[in-house]
Formats: C-alpha cells, sequence, structure tokens
C-alpha cells in the first residue's frame, strides 16, 4: 500500500502589517512630540565705576501680612478698606505718583488683598509697581 506524502507546507509569518504598525507609530510619536531649541545668550554687563550714591530715593511700601492687615511704610493702618489704603497712600507719597510702589505680601495672604492693594496704585496713578517675592530655595 502506498500512501501518499503530504508536502511540507512552508509556515511563514508575514511581517508587513506589522512593520506597517511600527512606521505609524514611529510617525505619530514623531509628530506628535514637541521639540524645543534652547539658545543661551553670552551677556558680558558693564562693571559700575562710580561710588554707591548714599542718598535713599523715597519709595512707597506697603506690607500685608496674611490676615489681610496692611501697613505702609512700616505704619499700621486702621483697617484694610480702599479708602483707608488710598488716603494712606496719598499722605505718604505728598501726591508724587512717581514714586516705587512696592506691594509685599505674606504667602499666606489671599489675594483678594493683594489685588485691592494694586487697584488702590493703578487707581491713585502710580507707574512703578512692584511685587516683592523670595527667591526659591533660600530660608526664612
Amino acid at each position: 500500500m502506498k500512501f501518499k506524502r503530504q508536502v511540507e507546507e512552508d509556515i511563514s509569518v508575514n511581517l508587513t502589517p506589522l512593520i506597517d504598525v511600527v512606521f505609524l507609530l514611529l510617525i505619530f510619536f514623531m509628530v506628535s512630540t514637541t521639540f524645543t531649541k534652547e539658545s543661551h545668550l553670552e551677556i558680558d554687563l558693564p562693571e559700575a565705576a562710580g561710588e554707591k550714591s548714599t542718598s535713599e530715593q523715597k519709595e512707597i511700601e506697603l506690607v500685608i501680612n496674611h490676615k489681610g492687615e496692611f501697613s505702609i511704610n512700616e505704619r499700621a493702618l486702621v483697617n484694610n478698606k480702599e479708602d483707608t489704603i488710598k488716603k494712606a497712600v496719598m499722605k505718604v507719597s505728598g501726591g508724587d505718583k512717581k514714586l516705587p510702589f512696592i506691594i509685599t505680601a505674606d504667602a499666606k495672604t489671599p489675594h483678594e488683598y493683594v489685588v485691592r492693594a494694586m487697584d488702590v496704585a493703578g487707581k491713585l496713578g502710580f507707574v512703578q509697581l512692584s511685587i516683592t517675592t523670595q527667591r526659591s530655595g533660600s530660608s526664612d
């Protein structure tokens, strides 16, 4: 009895779809990734040859503590109402709107009070407005 031999088929995996998927993923990640170009400017700052001036420039420093209590140039205000702050600022500035206006607020001060101080400075016409911050990493 003669049996017919079975023809051995080559079993192979078609890799074409796998390669297509890999390339599509590669293209997707290339398109969706944002690249940043960092550039550095080298600047040589000039050195001052003169002496440091001893005259102090007058400024208005408005300090707000964590409770929302205001003080101007180390003098506490009666309350934290806008009219009170306006009157105190005008008294300290003497009407000079070119003076630097510095707002120093505690880190836990509600934003409402800082915005109120900025509003007062803006309504009175002060243009040199600064808000003090603390460098990160420095200790209290």
